[in-house]
């Protein structure tokens, strides 16, 4: 006869170490076939993902170009008007462009994939949690992944343009040509969106820090003049060495930081009202059995 499953006190069934092991292989099968299909779509839609999205920043009738143009016309002035001249890229290996292409489908296929691998690993750690730290932790899938795509269409559209146009009309000597290779291109793209996607997650890590105890909004607010410093320094990295660059990049990341701070003390005040609550509870109790 099978021995009966444990249960938690909230009603949850407990399951055995290799039954978690099954559980956690489903999983990842399934997380690893969703990346496979959208890497297989990507594959299909190579037009679209090279020359719509990948290729487009360098051009100047991309929307970012085009409009930065268009408002230095109104101020007089021909400075913002970027990626006037676009240059072409280059290809060194025979099999360099299939090669680029198979890379970037399985990059795209991971971008895209990344919804449903999140929820996945959340379907997985779920029964772990309490109904308390579920309710807390309810929609961390659909802010994790809406912080991200945020951040990667903000590196996209206006950290990407200025990048290309700063590195790839940078010269040493007018004797020196740019030759720019494709994988080059491609990951001076890919390491700035990605970048900040994951910036953009800061409020969100202020939530669960918060939530577990590390960090306090006093903390926060204490640290904030040492964060506005951090701030510039990860700025500086991810764009390219120009001053105007890194003031567009920090004014939202600021923005972030006092938004993690505004959730911080949000959790902190519910976690607060709880253990007060607890506390009075416990009161009662007590004086209830002295009576």
């Amino acid at each position: 006869m099978a021995a009966a499953k444990r249960t938690r006190s909230d009603g949850e069934k407990e399951m055995s170490f290799l039954e978690h092991l099954e559980e956690l292989r489903w999983h990842i099968i399934r997380s690893v076939l969703s990346i496979i299909v959208f890497t297989i779509v990507a594959f299909i839609l190579k037009d679209f993902i090279f020359n719509k999205i990948i290729l487009a920043p360098k051009n100047p009738d991309f929307i970012t170009n085009r409009l930065l143009c268009e408002f230095g016309h109104r101020m007089n002035t021909d400075v913002l008007c970027i990626n006037t001249k676009p240059f072409e890229l280059i290809s060194i290996k025979m099999s360099g462009q299939l090669t680029t292409h198979i890379a970037v489908s399985i990059v795209a296929g991971l971008i895209m994939a990344l919804p449903f691998v999140l929820w996945e690993f959340w379907r997985f750690f779920r029964p772990a949690l309490y109904s308390n730290e579920r309710r807390y932790a309810r929609g961390a899938v659909v802010w994790a992944s809406f912080l991200f795509f945020l951040g990667v269409l903000f590196g996209y559209f206006l950290l990407v343009p200025l990048s290309i146009h700063f590195l790839g009309s940078y010269r040493i000597s007018e004797q020196v040509v740019n030759q720019i290779y494709i994988r080059s291109y491609i990951g001076s793209i890919s390491s700035v969106v990605l970048a900040t996607g994951l910036v953009f997650e800061l409020p969100l890590i202020a939530f669960f820090l918060t939530q577990v105890g590390i960090i306090t909004p006093d903390l926060m607010v204490r640290y904030r003049r040492y964060s506005i410093v951090v701030i510039f320094i990860v700025a500086a990295i991810i764009t390219p060495p120009d001053v105007f660059s890194q003031i567009l990049v920090s004014i939202p990341l600021l923005g972030l930081y006092e938004v993690g701070i505004l959730i911080s003390k949000m959790v902190y005040k519910r976690k607060q009202k709880a253990h007060d609550d607890f506390m009075k509870g416990e009161n009662n109790s007590t004086e209830v059995s002295k009576l």
